[in-house]
């Protein structure tokens, strides 16, 4: 009895492992941000997703982050999808899981200013 147990245990736990890692993603924030248009103009950090060449401007909050101009960040984060959001309002929330890694840097490549 106590084997069957523990290896249902076992099993929920691999699973629960498994769930986690497919809600998280590993994004690189850039050492500026970008002017970008929301509700209002306003500035947006500017990431790439694990794989991605080319900076995106990222409209949401990461919970748990302070962004200091001037530094690279690499952040592990969850991402857990908002049941019936508002009207302005993103269908993901972001929290901070990890800081990879924060370098004094000028990232390369971003997308030209606005005029």
């Amino acid at each position: 009895m106590k084997r069957i147990v523990m290896l249902l245990f076992s099993i929920a736990l691999v699973f629960g492992a498994c769930n986690s890692t497919k809600d998280t993603e590993r994004i690189t924030i850039a050492s500026e941000q970008g002017d970008c248009v929301g509700v209002a103009p306003m500035k947006c950090l500017l990431v790439k997703k694990d794989g991605q060449t080319d900076w995106e401007f990222f409209y949401n909050n990461i919970e748990g982050f302070n962004y200091e101009p001037g530094y690279e960040y690499i952040l592990e984060v969850k991402v857990e999808k908002v049941e019936m959001p508002a009207a302005d309002q993103s269908s993901l929330k972001y929290t901070l899981i990890k800081q990879v890694s924060k370098e004094q840097k000028t990232s390369e490549n971003l997308p030209p200013r606005e005029a």
